[in-house]
């Protein structure tokens, strides 16, 4: 075990010592040697004087520093995983958050130092030149994984936020893509260069956290920065979200999205990315999951703002396209769909659609009207969300394709109508069932405005005596009532 007291003493080079570390580290046969042997590293550079662990007169000191930095990432690493699944058992995870408290420990001490001292050029160097290795690490053990606790959360949030304040930057986003007001570049280039060997298809899935610190990172850089990695960056978010698992297609959709909102259209549909990308959604909405509809339909729809000219635009000439093809899909998948949590994502995803395609939505209003009654009938207690978003989805149509509305009156004014009444006999919270009626109404007012009054003729001849006080209520809105803007 290391003297710190003697080595203070014996002023052995800085370079000497961290090497003699590095060596102690890589060797310990238990992770209590391991564990006491880092703290032992904590206590000498937390002890030690400036110039003895920052001397700009010796050579090899960044080389030196970043050795340490390595090894000591290594010494909080996840085991391998050699299953096709990609997971390990969370026993297997147990000792992880110790080690990476240890590790972090040092880590923190070593940048206390680096941004407490004379602001030097060694000192501004080396805290750049470790960013990249420490940042994977501490991002790596930042979210909340089987292989973190709250400690070694909070030890790796603390790391992360020395690091950037180290390097003179306001946010990890600036850390990573750099100032133009200095003129340095960011580091996401150097941790591109730490994780791109382990983001191949052969091994990508040894590390567990390895796809958390690459979407963690990806997420951070905006645009106009991120068009420069579009090379390095699209081919690994394809990768995961190709894979079975349903939790890694959601972490590589949310990549591809990322990209899609920060790339330029021009630079997106340079050598055919947008249509890779528009092929390999579009194959995901035939996987039933909940949690990948989810993310899957607005991540295309705004590739499809990337592949296609606006339905609205009157001067284009309005043929069938992306749009068509992605929302006749949907909607032929809604039309059979039982499980609630599915209704509920795909009645959510239809106004950003209806939204966008604008009049354009007439060519698929046949098989709509089916969906939107067959979505009124069945209850999804207790949120309502499926019928929320549905009747928010006939709004929208009303209110768009308002002129084929006279020939669906009966079909459309029916369904309101048992709407009604099946709602103001079923137990729900108030607030809900208020919603429920409140938006049925409208849509009856839409419905009317668009027949030109037909509806409010029809609705006066209701017998009150078939209806109870809540439909009676209703009705009376929509006869003296004009609808809301």
């Amino acid at each position: 075990m290391m003297d710190l007291r003697r080595i203070l003493e014996g002023r052995r080079p800085v370079t000497e010592v961290l090497r003699q570390i590095c060596g102690q580290l890589e060797s310990a046969t238990s992770s209590e040697h391991r564990l006491a042997l880092m703290g032992a590293t904590e206590q000498l550079i937390g002890g030690a004087d400036a110039p003895w662990l920052f001397p700009s007169s010796e050579s090899g000191v960044r080389g030196t520093y970043l050795d340490l930095a390595h090894v000591l990432a290594r010494c909080a690493d996840l085991p391998v995983c050699e299953s096709d699944s990609g997971t390990l058992p969370p026993s297997s995870y147990e000792d992880v958050p110790v080690r990476a408290q240890a590790a972090s420990a040092v880590l923190k001490a070593l940048y206390f130092r680096l941004g407490s001292s004379d602001r030097d050029e060694l000192t501004w160097d080396l805290a750049w030149t470790l960013a990249p290795a420490v940042c994977v690490f501490a991002v790596a053990h930042l979210q909340d994984h089987v292989w973190t606790n709250k400690a070694s959360r909070k030890d790796a949030f603390e790391l992360l936020a020395l690091v950037t304040q180290a390097g003179g930057c306001r946010s990890v986003s600036e850390l990573l893509c750099g100032s133009s007001a200095d003129g340095r570049d960011g580091v996401f280039k150097a941790i591109l260069d730490l994780l791109q060997p382990q983001l191949n298809k052969n091994n990508w899935k040894r590390n567990e956290a390895t796809k958390h610190v690459f979407t963690w990172m990806l997420v951070q850089v905006q645009r106009p920065c991120l068009t420069d990695y579009l090379v390095r960056i699209f081919p690994p978010s394809l990768l995961i979200s190709d894979d079975f698992r349903t939790e890694n297609k959601v972490l590589g959709v949310h990549c591809l999205h990322h990209i899609i909102l920060n790339v330029p259209a021009a630079d997106l549909c340079q050598f055919n990315r947008a249509q890779v990308l528009y092929h390999a959604l579009f194959n995901h909405l035939y996987t039933p999951e909940a949690p990948l509809i989810q993310v899957v339909l607005p991540c295309l729809l705004d590739l499809l703002c990337v592949l296609e000219n606006p339905p609205t635009q009157a001067r284009v000439l309005r043929k069938m396209n992306r749009y068509d093809e992605v929302l006749r899909l949907v909607l032929t998948h809604m039309e059979m769909e039982h499980k609630l949590d599915l209704r509920c994502v795909y009645a959510g995803s239809l106004v950003p659609f209806i939204e966008k395609m604008g009049i354009v939505i007439v060519r698929h209003l046949k098989r709509l009207e089916r969906v939107i009654v067959s979505y009124l009938e069945i209850s999804d207690s207790p949120e309502e969300k499926a019928r929320l978003s549905i009747l928010d989805a006939l709004e929208r149509t009303l209110q768009v394709a308002w002129p084929r509305m006279e020939c669906r009156l009966a079909v459309f004014g029916q369904s309101l109508l048992r709407f009604l009444c099946d709602v103001s006999m079923e137990t729900l919270s108030p607030d809900i069932k208020d919603k429920l009626l409140g938006k049925a109404t409208h849509c009856l007012q839409l419905l009317d405005f668009c027949t030109r009054g037909k509806l409010k003729v029809l609705l006066m001849e209701v017998d009150s005596s078939c209806a109870n006080d809540i439909v009676l209520q209703c009705i009376r809105k929509v006869t003296q009532e004009p609808p809301r803007e």
